[in-house]
């Protein structure tokens, strides 16, 4: 297919999942806040450096692009899990192994908890008879967490921080200063689980949510808010107005979902504006050695991107233990890849970096970051038009790198 072959298909300019295919076989699903220019970046020079040569071959091979409208990128999220589940095209397949994708689980409990969790740890440690719901797979982990915040503030539910209250049919007669009382989880103290840590909520009213979280997640937007509306109906009917009111503003917020953060995870995983990935290496004399990936896409750090590698190669090695973690990296296809790679010291890292880049396939500029004692940087090591374009970028990806990377080794090292 080329890019003249769109004009026939009439790409909208709003949110929702298109699919390209063959024929009528579907090679590949995916989910855009604009549709149009979604479908119309596949068609840009560099897609085989941006989203990797299976992608390319598919754009190849399809003639046909379909779409479907959605009434927000969360609605787009959701139904395009649902279609891969239903579907599973092989274009996805070649993108991430099912183990690698990310699932949805309502666990099956008295209040049930609702976590996300990667495919390995599910299909390899979760029994069926502890879940009651499973959705999914979603492409994108980063995405589904902004997600599941704005689901939560809609629904608020119980996650595994959480304790259901042992005296909840005592508890909200206990004074707080008794020794028996609940003590609230800190998601209670902010409005997003609904009590039930302090034996607010009862069983009963508790399943209504999970009901409707099931619902939302299963992609039946329409049915969830004919439902809310028909519980607000009744509740007020029956003078409940404290309930009418709160399954209205669930209506409310169905009907005008704020996804700006979503929009924002869609753009970067789009590969928008300039994504720059930094790494930087910690350990101490050797020890408990770790790096981390950092992202800042179109000047802003963006640390639902970011990713930390424990060091299990090398040890007292930062150009070895760079490589490693680099070289991993490399191995998730479905992660976007940058304009430039920035790496924490000189010429050394620098070419190490490209080493693998090589290896891999990449043809991605590299920039060095070099530090004086003081860890403070003194000049930038590399390719020159990516440096004079993506200087202050490159530096902040490097800051933040430098931080996260110090932050992580502390905190594993204090656990020693």
């Amino acid at each position: 297919m080329q890019r003249d072959d769109l004009k026939q298909f009439d790409l909208p300019d709003e949110p929702g999942v298109y699919t390209f295919k063959k024929g009528r076989k579907i090679l590949y699903i995916g989910k855009a806040t604009s549709l149009r220019d979604r479908v119309r970046s596949y068609f840009s020079p560099d897609i085989a450096s941006t989203r990797g040569l299976h992608i390319e071959k598919m754009v190849q091979e399809a003639d046909k692009v379909s779409h479907e409208v959605a009434h927000s990128v969360l609605e787009a999220l959701i139904l395009e899990a649902n279609l891969i589940k239903r579907h599973m095209p092989p274009y996805n397949a070649m993108s991430k192994d099912n183990k690698s994708f990310n699932y949805v689980v309502i666990t099956k409990e008295d209040f049930p908890r609702v976590l996300v969790v990667r495919g390995r740890e599910l299909f390899q440690n979760w029994e069926a008879s502890t879940i009651k719901h499973q959705f999914g797979p979603f492409t994108e982990g980063a995405s589904l967490q902004e997600a599941l915040k704005i689901v939560r503030k809609i629904f608020p539910f119980r996650d595994s921080k959480c304790t259901p209250c042992v005296n909840q049919r005592q508890a909200k007669h206990i004074p707080d200063a008794s020794p028996y009382a609940c003590r609230p989880c800190f998601n209670r103290q902010i409005g997003l689980c609904p009590g039930v840590c302090t034996g607010e909520v009862s069983r009963a009213e508790y399943a209504k949510t999970i009901r409707h979280i099931a619902q939302l997640f299963s992609g039946n937007f329409q049915g969830l808010k004919r439902q809310l509306t028909k519980e607000m109906h009744a509740a007020a009917k029956a003078e409940k107005f404290e309930l009418a009111q709160i399954l209205r503003r669930q209506c409310s917020a169905l009907e005008h979902i704020k996804d700006v953060s979503l929009i924002k995870a869609e753009k970067v995983s789009a590969g928008g504006g300039a994504r720059i990935e930094a790494f930087d290496v910690a350990h101490t004399s050797g020890k408990e050695t770790v790096a981390v990936m950092t992202v800042v896409s179109s000047g802003e750090a963006y640390k639902a991107a970011y990713r930390k590698f424990k060091i299990h190669s090398v040890e007292n090695n930062d150009v070895a233990a760079l490589a490693e973690a680099l070289d991993r990296r490399l191995a998730h296809t479905e992660w976007p890849l940058p304009r430039v790679f920035a790496v924490d010291g000189g010429v050394a890292q620098q070419r190490a970096a490209e080493r693998v880049l090589k290896k891999a396939g990449v043809r991605i500029p590299v920039v060095g970051v070099v530090k004086d004692e003081r860890h403070k940087p003194v000049k930038l090591v590399g390719d020159k038009r990516s440096i004079d374009a993506f200087e202050k970028d490159i530096l902040l990806a490097n800051s933040e790198a430098h931080r996260f990377a110090i932050s992580w080794h502390r905190k594993r090292r204090g656990k020693i």
